[in-house]
């Protein structure tokens, strides 16, 4: 299991992708993916860049990580998104059958804990709350800037 500290450095850069999706006029949510102590893929939202409903920053990182590895697995891996991924994204990680899931803030109106936590494959390992009020802060901050 990776340590406290490694997650929040992780999460730290998590939260660097959300904020490339913030200045995009993204919803301001990131994702890493780690194998080993090696960075094989970073994604931030690109929903409304590619006008894709599914271009959220856990896809992006998948695709990117699979590429990367030459296969469609992330048996060995650690996605770190800053907000609870969806019920999309959390069947694509079951699907990638990844090791570990660490994200920071809950999403209790669209998270896939919304529906339990079946979705994702048996053997993941979830940890949430990482950095949690740092990822929060930056969502409140993005909706709060488009009700003005």
């Amino acid at each position: 299991m990776e340590s406290i500290s490694s997650d929040e450095n992780y999460m730290r850069m998590a939260l660097g992708e959300a904020e490339k999706a913030a200045v995009r006029d993204e919803v301001p949510v990131g994702a890493v993916i780690v194998a080993g102590r090696s960075v094989i893929a970073r994604a931030h939202n690109l929903t409304e860049t590619l006008n894709d409903p599914t271009a959220h920053a856990e896809m992006q990182a998948i695709t990117a990580a699979t590429s990367f590895l030459g296969g469609k697995y992330l048996t060995d891996c650690t996605i770190y998104v800053t907000v609870e991924p969806c019920v999309m994204c959390a069947g694509a990680l079951a699907w990638s059958q990844v090791a570990r899931l660490v994200y920071g803030t809950p999403d209790a109106k669209k998270g896939y804990t919304t529906t339990g936590t079946a979705i994702l494959h048996p053997k993941t390992e979830v940890s949430s709350g990482v950095l949690a009020d740092d990822c929060a802060r930056l969502m409140k901050d993005f909706f709060a800037g488009k009700r003005r």
